[in-house]
């Protein structure tokens, strides 16, 4: 599971979002970067968690951040789940999860006693420099926004 903590340089990744539209780490060199890790788009902890992040996006505005979300949603999927909840930020659509690999975000899961491999909700803050300013493995899906901000 995640090994990354704060400190750390962030992995250079690479992906695309719902409309086809490539990002990577250099892409917001000079911004603080916000890489929200979630399970499954439309889902009611990802909406509640996704839907704090636009209800607050004017004070990560002000603060110079940047939010990317990332599942291993088709682009298809994330397309309708931005479009449904007006979310201003991008989401990528990490089918083969080189990203989430690469945060070390996928691995063993426990729901109503069945194990399986899954995504774990974890978000990263990303330094202006490309440095881990903070790991969130415990995120409040209604108050992420104040958990990020704090």
């Amino acid at each position: 599971m995640t090994t990354l903590k704060i400190g750390d340089h962030a992995p250079q990744f690479s992906g695309v979002d719902q409309d086809g539209k490539s990002h990577k780490l250099a892409d917001y060199t000079g911004k603080k970067l916000v890489v929200f890790f979630y399970p499954k788009a439309s889902t009611p902890g990802c909406t509640a968690e996704a839907c704090d992040l636009r209800d607050n996006y004017e004070r990560f505005q002000a603060n110079n951040y940047a939010l990317l979300g990332v599942s291993a949603d088709s682009a298809k999927a994330q397309a309708k789940f931005k479009d449904k909840y007006e979310f201003p930020f991008s989401l990528l659509a990490d089918e083969d999860k080189s990203v989430i690999n690469a945060f070390g975000v996928w691995g063993p899961k426990k729901f109503m006693g069945r194990e399986y491999d899954g995504i774990h909700r974890t978000t990263f803050v990303i330094d202006e420099n490309g440095i881990i300013s903070d790991v969130i493995s415990e995120v409040k899906t209604k108050a992420h926004a104040d958990q990020i901000l704090k």
